[in-house]
């Protein structure tokens, strides 16, 4: 018998083919659920924007501050340093 070869106990390959099946199955699942759940967040947030847009705000403005808020301070000045380079650059302003 070589090293490789290896002995199996009837009837266990199954029940860990079905554990495996399982766990996969659970996985999607939960992968599932979680993408409704997006969707649903999703949904929301476009809700709000359309209710600022309602009451006169600019969504896409709200887009820009939302995003420049999760920057870091530094990241935002380095950010604001190039855009007034590039302006600068090319006479705008």
């Amino acid at each position: 018998m070589s090293d490789s070869a290896q002995i199996s106990i009837p009837g266990t390959e199954r029940k860990e083919h079905r554990a495996a099946d399982d766990r996969l199955r659970l996985l999607i699942e939960r992968v599932e659920r979680l993408e409704d759940e997006k969707k649903g967040i999703s949904d929301d947030i476009r809700d709000v924007y359309n209710e600022g847009k309602a009451v006169g705000y600019c969504p896409k403005t709200m887009r820009k501050v939302v995003a420049i808020r999760k920057l870091k301070p530094d990241d935002r000045r380095e950010a604001d340093m190039m855009l007034d380079t590039y302006k600068n650059a090319l006479g705008i302003d």
